[in-house]
């Protein structure tokens, strides 16, 4: 799922920003300056929806910018999320499936030397309309 949320970058008096979600009550992170409060937030709000994704919880609602009540001198900003991505790439472990094909067809492709698995995961995201 694809997902986009206000942050507000809050400046600290140390220096740096904390970050928050006003619609994740789960945490908040942190970050030196404004590239590294967005890298921070991305990977923050990815992990905090895909748990929620995962045990079930509902989704907040993004709030809109402008009904934000922050301090005059914090940054608000969109922030995107995508957890299909996200666990595509950290539930990359491999599965291992047993399945049935005719033995004529088993013949013809271990001649051809075809990589079943790769035929197999190619199918199924076609399939299923993910991509590549």
């Amino acid at each position: 799922m694809k997902y986009v949320y206000p942050a507000v970058f809050h400046p600290e008096e140390e220096g740096g920003y904390s970050v928050y979600f006003p619609d994740i009550q789960k945490g908040a992170t942190q970050g030196e300056n404004e590239a590294e409060c967005i890298e921070m937030a991305e990977d923050f709000l990815c992990l905090a929806l895909y748990r929620m994704e995962e045990s079930k919880e509902s989704i907040p609602i993004a709030s809109k910018m402008k009904a934000l009540n922050v301090q005059d001198n914090d940054i608000v900003t969109l922030i995107a999320a995508d957890t299909d991505e996200y666990r595509r790439y950290y539930e990359n472990k491999l599965v291992k499936k047993t399945l049935n094909i005719p033995s004529w067809l088993n013949q013809r492709a271990d001649k051809a030397n075809v990589n079943f698995s790769q035929v197999l995961q190619k199918a199924l995201k076609e399939e299923l309309k993910l991509g590549s």
